[in-house]
Order: C-alpha cells, then sequence, then structure tokens
C-alpha cells in the first residue's frame, strides 16, 4: 500500500477532478496522463466519480488514483473498491479517520486551523491538506504554521493557479499543490484533450520538490 508521503511527492500538482460521465471523466484522466500527471484525485461532487476512478485505475501501471471529497465513513470501503489508492478529505475526524484505516485506504485530510492540526498529528498524520487554502490565509498562513508545526508537511488546495502555485511550491513544508486549472470547463466541453495534456505537461514542470525535508 502506497503511502500519503509518498504520493505527494510524485509530481508537483495534484488535479482535483470532477466529471459529468464516466466517458468524459476517463478521457480527461487519459489526457493528464499524457502530460505527465500521475496522481489524481477524482472527486465524489458528481455522480460518475466512482466510475471514473474504476477507469482511471487502469489507465497505466504507474498511474494513482485518489478519491476525493470524502465526508462520510461509508465512502471509504466504496472507493477503496472501485479502485481507489488513497483518499482525499475537506475536514477530518475520528470517524472518517477509522473508515479509512478499516478500508485500507490512505488518507489526506483538509485541515485549516491550529486546532485542526493538532487532531491530525493526534491521529497520526504527517501530511495533510491545507483547505481551502487561499481562502484560509495562503503563503502567510502556512509560513506562521511552520514555527509552531515543524514537521508536518503541507499539500494546500483551493484557489490555486499557475501563477501562484510556485510560492507555494517554495515553502518549505509544502511537497505539493491541488488544483483544477488543467481542466478548463471549454476544454473538456469541446473535448480539447490536446489543451488538457499541454496545461499538465506544464503544471508537471512547475518544479518538484520531492528532496525537500525527504
Amino acid at each position: 500500500m502506497i503511502k500519503i508521503s509518498d504520493i505527494v511527492r510524485i509530481g508537483p500538482v495534484i488535479p482535483v477532478l470532477a466529471f459529468d460521465s464516466v466517458d468524459e471523466g476517463e478521457a480527461v484522466c487519459r489526457a493528464l496522463y499524457e502530460g505527465g500527471v500521475k496522481v489524481l484525485e477524482i472527486t465524489l461532487r458528481t455522480e460518475a466519480g466512482l466510475g471514473v476512478i474504476e477507469r482511471a485505475s487502469k489507465i497505466a501501471d504507474d498511474i494513482v488514483v485518489g478519491v476525493g471529497t470524502i465526508t462520510k465513513p461509508e465512502q471509504a470501503a466504496a472507493s477503496r473498491r472501485a479502485g481507489a489508492q488513497f483518499g482525499v478529505s475537506p475536514g477530518l475526524t475520528r470517524a472518517l479517520h477509522e473508515a479509512a484505516v478499516d478500508a485500507g485506504l490512505p488518507l489526506l485530510p483538509g485541515c485549516m486551523t491550529p486546532t485542526d492540526l493538532v487532531h491530525a498529528i493526534a491521529l497520526g498524520y504527517e501530511t495533510v491538506k491545507f483547505f481551502p487554502a487561499q481562502q484560509a490565509g495562503g503563503v502567510p498562513m502556512l509560513n506562521a504554521f511552520h514555527g509552531p508545526f515543524p514537521t508536518l508537511r503541507f499539500c494546500p488546495t483551493g484557489g490555486i493557479s499557475p501563477e501562484t502555485a510556485p510560492n507555494f511550491l517554495a515553502l518549505p513544508n509544502v511537497v505539493c499543490v491541488g488544483g483544477s486549472w488543467m481542466t478548463p470547463k471549454a476544454a473538456v466541453a469541446a473535448k480539447d484533450w490536446a489543451e488538457i495534456t499541454r496545461l499538465a505537461r506544464a503544471a508537471s514542470q512547475l518544479g518538484h520538490h520531492a528532496a525537500k525535508a525527504a
């Protein structure tokens, strides 16, 4: 079972994805993989989520498909059965944590406040999602967290763009970022998979900080 600490170091950006249909999702995931993006977060914000996870996980041996927006304990087992290799949640409860452990689904839990971080550390987490990153204080907030939480590593997600991503990636406690800019609605609607591959390739070259605090 691959660990979250390894998953977040595979590439600098994890795309956050939601799809209207399974076929659309598979096509977009293939386009992203073609551009060098090997870690995907496919959210359960639409009914197509589990079906896309099942298809995307079979695209290649080295693709790592995760499930996003886990808010209910029962979603962990269902996602694992569909082929998800990790989970991402917008927040963290003991019930979500225990469900993920029981399902064998490594979890990247969402945290926003110091209390959230203390709770995550108490449950054994070393890597968390800072969400919603831009709205919750962005780079200055993550800088402030580094002092009291020197060993914690973050994947900031929410409101991040290709222009601001390098500012986050330059921080010593950030290992990758999450973003949705690689799949603009117009490109998906037009089935412009080449554009998505282009954006994925550019995101993959933002600079990977795998060596940080390793």
